[in-house]
């Protein structure tokens, strides 16, 4: 078996512990979307959770990238005016469904939510969409 869909498999599997762990360690569903809205709106006493989990998010890959061995992030040069439209669609689209891929694919699916069910598959149709688009014009 290729060593890449291990590595997919034991990141997968972390990444539903850590919602596993997330719902039960303090009952909310770990979704990065609404933690974000949060922290950009208002966050009360007792919330600051929410900035330790954003700053963990890169903190965790620069720790994976020291730990393993010719770990590298792909390059893909996009330019900003790309990416500053591909932020804003992706901020409306999670607005949108009330959630994003974390909260929906990965913690909605697994409490048998059709709303995340639904959510899910239109994220997953888009983005092979998109891809085709991409790859069909460049």
């Amino acid at each position: 078996m290729n060593p890449l869909y291990i590595l997919a498999l034991i990141g997968g599997a972390l990444i539903g512990l850590s919602a596993l762990l997330f719902a039960g360690g303090i009952g909310r569903v770990m979704g990065v979307s609404g933690i974000l809205k949060w922290v950009l709106g208002k966050v009360t006493k007792g919330e600051y959770w929410r900035y330790y989990f954003l700053i963990g998010l890169p903190l965790g890959v620069a720790l994976y990238s020291q730990v393993v061995p010719g770990y590298h992030m792909a390059n893909t040069n996009p330019s900003y005016i790309i990416a500053i439209i591909a932020g804003i669609l992706v901020g409306v689209g999670t607005s949108m469904a009330n959630g994003c891929t974390s909260g929906h694919a990965v913690c909605g699916i697994g409490r048998l939510s059709l709303r995340s069910l639904i959510a899910t598959l239109v994220f997953v149709s888009s983005g092979m969409i998109a891809v085709y688009i991409t790859h069909f014009f460049s």
